[in-house]
């Protein structure tokens, strides 16, 4: 900071705010903040504290334009190039991140979280390659870091490596993104199984559990007396009589015991690392009920092209700012002669949908859902799905329905890197973004594509 020394009401100002960011309550330290730098405006520590706190709030454009004000008052600071870096990978510039990361370490040539971050950013560039030997030599030197081997096991899942990927991903426990579980029946080891019942956890988010289900079977393998497969109430109907499974549910009843237990995302690691192949996805049960309901409301819609959509998935995930769009992205597609669209989402979003009057052209079949099952009856009764990266996405390529997956520039490892279809689902196709944070590219491509879609049908 340059300038006069404070007064004592700017400098009790300035420990407030910080004091009162420290104690993770960021919305009354935003206007403590507003208010000091209006009347300290060369402060670049509480710049860049400031773009910190807006990065968490998930406000990445005010964000950068705080961390460059840090930037521009002190650019040798070392904690401001670093958070400068990491708003910068946020939204997209890559390339600017890495080399501030690079110049970073090159003064530090033994931190370990910079060698992680430096993996993560080559990742996003598409050198993955560069990437994966970077980072297994960072993990040579680091290997008691956890963070420098999740960042290799994502790039090499992304591409397409997955016996050492998933081998790598066991260390994912170890972050502070999962709480580790406590069970009093201990962990299954992978030993033989035989003359015991084994549970299956479920982790992370639905499309997570949905991908991962076509692994189940893989246990049959250690001859176990029985599988079970805890499930999560959205999806227990969908599940219930799914291949690999000797029972499905949330709660055990009395009797129902096990003896050991392991996570849905530790499965694929047993097939990969014997040279087994991706299998193919497994069938889900459909209720009678969900597909009456869908038949009664696509019922008047017969001679259009019917089309599910999604724009965002849930809010409380920490990357769902940049996987999701607004919903106003698919109001290009209204006009489409012939086309009518269904809302297949649910949740706090719906509100703008309906402020706007979207869901006069765009049919909300979402909101009365009662789980994923009537999701898929949808699903199955439509012509195309289109979606965000979340679990409907997950579901549709499952259920093996045509669905396209609108992708942002640095998507989940399972999309891998620059392809348009993925193995995981023979059905989907990936639209992915051309300039990141810019949507218009895959959805012009969309427009043009579903014209056509639409125009075959009749």
């Amino acid at each position: 900071m340059t300038g006069a020394p404070l007064s004592q009401a700017l400098a009790d100002l300035r420990a407030k705010a910080q004091k009162t960011h420290m104690d993770g309550d960021t919305a009354a330290a935003r206007p403590l903040y507003e208010g000091y730098l209006a009347a300290v405006p060369t402060d670049a520590t509480m710049w860049t504290n400031l773009g910190a706190l807006l990065r968490a709030q998930g406000m990445p454009d005010m964000a950068l334009r705080a961390q460059r004000r840090a930037h521009t008052l002190e650019p040798e600071t070392q904690s401001i190039r670093n958070n400068l870096a990491n708003i910068l990978a946020d939204t997209g510039h890559s390339a600017q991140a890495l080399e501030i990361r690079q110049s970073i370490l090159a003064q530090n040539p033994d931190d370990p979280n910079m060698k992680a971050l430096i993996g993560k950013s080559l990742r996003a560039l598409r050198r993955e390659k560069e990437a994966i030997a970077f980072l297994k030599d960072a993990q040579h030197q680091h290997p008691d870091y956890t963070e420098i081997t999740i960042q290799l096991a994502l790039t090499q899942l992304a591409a397409g490596d997955y016996a050492e990927g998933f081998t790598n991903f066991d260390r994912r426990w170890e972050t502070d993104e999962l709480t580790p579980r406590e069970m009093s029946q201990p962990k299954w080891q992978g030993d033989d199984l035989a003359g015991r019942s084994i549970m299956v956890l479920p982790e992370q988010g639905f499309g997570d559990c949905l991908a991962m289900l076509r692994f189940l079977p893989a246990l049959q393998a250690y001859n176990p007396k029985r599988v079970m497969l805890a499930t999560e109430r959205p999806l227990q109907r969908l599940f219930k009589h799914v291949d690999g499974a000797d029972w499905t549910g949330g709660q055990l009843s009395e009797g129902d015991q096990f003896d050991v237990w392991t996570n849905i995302m530790d499965l694929p690691k047993l097939l990969f690392a014997q040279g087994g192949d991706l299998p193919a996805s497994p069938v889900l049960d459909i209720p009678p009920e969900a597909k009456s309901r869908a038949a009664q409301l696509l019922a008047p819609h017969k001679k259009t092209f019917n089309i599910g959509v999604v724009w965002t998935g849930s809010l409380t995930y920490r990357g769902n700012a940049v996987r999701s769009f607004a919903h106003t992205e698919f109001h290009a597609l209204m006009d489409i002669p012939n086309v009518q669209m269904f809302s297949l989402y649910k949740g706090p979003k719906l509100d703008d949908f309906r402020a706007d009057g979207t869901n006069h052209f765009i049919i909300d079949a979402g909101a009365s859902e009662s789980d994923f099952a009537d999701t898929a009856a949808m699903m199955k009764a439509l012509d195309l799905v289109i979606t965000s990266d979340t679990a409907t996405a997950h579901l549709a390529g499952t259920l093996g329905v045509p669905v396209w997956c609108v992708l942002h520039w640095d998507a989940f490892w399972l999309w891998q890197l620059e392809q348009e279809s993925t193995p995981w689902y023979p059905t989907m196709r990936l639209y992915r973004q051309e300039t990141p944070r810019d949507w218009s590219a895959p959805f012009a491509r969309i427009k043009a594509d579903v014209t056509k879609l639409a125009k075959d049908k009749h």
